[in-house]
């Protein structure tokens, strides 16, 4: 099968749904499908190797100056290709391209009127190039905010056209009025060139159906996978057992995903006098405009002198991140909003990290199907305190949800069943489309 897997570089950030297109499109590659990887915006930021293609569309910058200036929509290809270059994206990308949903509104809007928006240019160049390739078998769109990418794409090259779901709505919740509500009329104007839509979770296959107003006959679950390689469990020596016990957090450090939460869990029981000096250990992306709030919450552990016991390691490469996951006790990522995905719990439970989560979207279905950690109540501190302090005083008990969620991963967020999952998807369409065409053959010759 060929397969056109259109996917969004996020600036300099890792990006999960930029890991979950590049892990996906690696193992069918690995199937022997014919994929390409095309990025969108600016270069794919992965801790595997990348496979997507060199070629960028809609070059962040070149969409930002067509998106502010009438000039820049008219100018030819050649003097593009300045600032349409991997290096200037790169250059940029490093400066911090704004990705701050506020500042974004009309961009949003312009990208999802398609032909009719300001990118108009960069549409043409893509589908240019595009009749010029192999033609595919299925178009993969990334998400639902470049839906108004799929009418002229199946419009040129004549292929069912599929759409991921995988988190969206936070962004455009985030959207200053009127482009909240434009963003949601444009989408669900777009909902009918959209042959099948793919959610990464149950919860958010329920959601987006009545958020977006997709008939249910045109949404599937294709659960988050994994790629596995390199994730072993941890051996709970005694040497280990005798070092501080350690709570992690590995995210987005953002007031949505929920480190406030959690440190002020640890501060709770930091006051008790049976839990002993542990670590409050942080990593992941910090984004330029959340710096102050990371700030808060260091100065919030120093202000109960815990200061020594808080670290925020940064972003991390593969496999750093694997060591920092395996050096763990507990993982929690007390989000405070639905979170749609959850790939931070897979990879802490392949690594035999029970976890420790919000009874809210996507966790709960997770951890229900590995049985690799607890669900709290939501923004409950001494909830999610207790479980932290129930897991320091029962090894056992965290032991046995650690094994657990390092064999219900295996068992159903592997790479392998992702790819199997979406291929599904893809050859059922496939089916349609053939019945369909020989249906109207059938009326034609009538």
């Amino acid at each position: 099968m060929k397969i056109l897997y259109i996917t969004a570089g996020a600036a300099g950030m890792y990006c999960g749904s930029c890991l979950r297109d590049n892990a996906l499109a690696t193992e069918l590659m690995r199937r022997k499908h014919d994929v390409m990887l095309l990025p969108l915006y600016t270069p794919t930021l992965t801790d595997e190797p990348n496979v997507s293609q060199r070629k960028i569309f809609f070059g962040g910058i070149s969409v930002y100056l067509q998106q502010h200036s009438a000039f820049f929509r008219k100018t030819p290809l050649l003097l593009d290709r300045l600032w349409d270059s991997r290096f200037a994206l790169r250059q940029a990308s490093r400066r911090s391209i704004p990705t701050n949903p506020k500042m974004l509104g009309e961009l949003t809007v312009s990208m999802l009127k398609g032909e009719d928006g300001f990118q108009r240019k960069e549409l043409s160049k893509m589908i240019d190039w595009l009749r010029h390739e192999q033609p595919p078998d299925i178009i993969n769109l990334p998400n639902s905010l470049l839906i108004g990418l799929a009418a002229p794409l199946k419009q040129a090259l004549g292929k069912p056209v599929c759409c991921t779901l995988q988190g969206e709505d936070l962004f455009i919740e985030n959207l200053g009025e009127p482009y909240r509500n434009a963003t949601l009329e444009l989408i669900r104007k777009n909902v009918k060139h959209i042959d099948a839509f793919i959610a990464v979770s149950d919860y958010y296959a329920g959601f987006m159906r009545g958020y977006l107003g997709i008939p249910e006959h045109k949404i599937r679950v294709v659960p988050l996978g994994i790629n596995l390689q390199g994730y072993e469990a941890v051996e709970r020596s005694e040497e280990h057992r005798n070092q501080p016990f350690t709570i992690g957090y590995f995210a987005r450090v953002a007031p949505e995903k929920g480190l406030h939460v959690l440190a002020k869990a640890y501060r709770r029981l930091r006051k008790r006098d049976d839990f002993p000096p542990a670590r409050l250990e942080v990593a992941g992306y910090l984004a330029p405009e959340h710096k102050s709030y990371l700030a808060g919450v260091e100065r919030e552990m120093k202000e109960a002198g815990l200061e020594a016991e808080f670290h925020y390691r940064g972003v991390l490469s593969r496999e750093e991140k694997i060591a920092f996951l395996r050096n763990l006790d507990v993982l929690s990522v007390p989000a405070t909003y639905d979170e749609p995905k959850g790939m931070f719990l897979l990879e802490a439970m392949a690594c035999g990290v029970p976890v420790i989560q919000p009874r809210r979207g996507a966790f709960t279905e997770i951890i229900r199907r590995t049985q690799g950690g607890l669900l709290v109540e939501p923004d409950d501190t001494d909830d999610l305190a207790e479980k932290i302090f129930n897991f320091w005083k029962n090894p056992a008990l965290a032991g046995e949800l650690g094994r657990n969620g390092y064999h219900g991963v295996r068992e159903h967020y592997g790479v392998a069943q992702m790819a199997e999952c979406t291929l599904g998807v893809y050859e059922n369409l496939l089916d349609i489309t053939k019945d369909t065409h020989h249906s109207d053959r059938r009326v034609g010759a009538a």
